[in-house]
């Protein structure tokens, strides 16, 4: 790490407190100047971090910000771990470094230039206020045997946060993690490789912590994060449960495959039973959602039978 994050890290660190600190004690606490402070501010309003500046008083962050202990991470993880304050994304720094990979490599940054969310759309990453990470996972039997392996991801992240406390937690098929019916968390899967040999998985996810409210404005869905519970989740031990459940997961995928997962996810599924409409390009299907198969495909029960889907969106909207 840079001496320029270490100082952008220690006046968060003092900002954290939650109350006015003057430029001056800043200055004094880093031992550098108050103008070189400044363009520190500056610097991080830049990468998404919202910080009030109010005369007489000094500043303030406007929503906490949570860094994760690169030591304590570093340590509690056995495979190859990247740990950036700043990258364009961290699918794309694993997908650029495949052919060196081994499975439940992981990297996790605190900013993403260019975040990528499913279908194109962009992944809201302001600096050190949500979880951005990515695992790298090899296949040797090819593509077909990652055939739902997006619901996998999807139950991993549930138990993980299940177990740091976190309620009323629901999935959204195919992959999307919903906190009190409120979009909380995604996941990317981006695949490498050929059809019926060797294929190289990475798994994005990016997960809300503390969203700011000019942050929210550019997401265009109703969404949540974990800032408003009773305990906040630590990061850096959210960050290893996760790429330890993961591992654990895909393991046991690649063994049994996804009806290892099925009562899992039929315990998390926010639509088992319910109408839906399931958007696929510019057709729509109404149906009741009946669960998955056993690859991973939505069940709906319409006019013409139950029927099985690969692709599509559920509408959480109603008519």
């Amino acid at each position: 790490m840079s001496d320029n994050w270490n100082r952008k890290r220690a006046i968060l660190s003092l900002l954290n407190a939650g109350d006015f600190v003057s430029g001056e004690a800043l200055a004094d606490a880093l031992g550098i100047s108050r103008a070189a402070i400044s363009k520190h501010i500056d610097t991080l309003e830049t990468y998404g971090v919202e910080i009030y500046s109010v005369k007489g008083k000094g500043y303030k962050l406007a929503t906490p910000v949570f860094l994760i202990d690169e030591p304590r991470l570093l340590q509690a993880i056995d495979n190859r771990c990247f740990y950036f304050d700043e990258t364009s994304s961290t699918n794309a720094f694993l997908l650029s470094h495949a052919k060196e990979l081994k499975s439940g490599d992981i990297c996790i940054a605190e900013y993403q230039s260019a975040g990528r969310g499913r279908r194109g759309r962009t992944w809201v990453s302001p600096y050190g206020n949500h979880l951005y990470c990515s695992l790298f996972w090899g296949f040797s039997q090819g593509m077909a045997q990652a055939m739902g392996l997006s619901l996998v991801v999807a139950c991993s992240l549930v138990k993980v946060l299940q177990e740091l406390g976190v309620p009323e937690l629901g999935v959204k098929w195919p992959n999307d993690i919903y906190l009190e019916h409120k979009k909380l968390a995604g996941v990317l899967i981006e695949m490498s490789g050929q059809a019926d040999s060797e294929c190289q998985l990475i798994i994005g996810i990016g997960l809300n912590m503390a969203m700011s409210d000019n942050q929210a404005l550019a997401i265009e869905q109703p969404w949540n994060d974990l800032s408003h519970l009773a305990s906040m989740p630590d990061k850096t031990e959210l960050a290893i449960k996760l790429q330890q459940q993961l591992k654990r997961d895909l393991q046991l995928f690649e063994r049994e495959g996804l009806p290892a997962f099925m009562s899992r996810w039929q315990a998390v599924d926010l639509f088992d039973g319910r109408p839906v409409r399931l958007l696929m390009g510019s057709n729509e299907i109404q149906g009741i959602c009946r669960g998955i198969d056993e690859q991973g495909s939505l069940l709906l029960e319409t006019d013409t039978g139950l029927q099985a889907y690969v692709g599509g969106e559920i509408s959480l909207r109603p008519n």
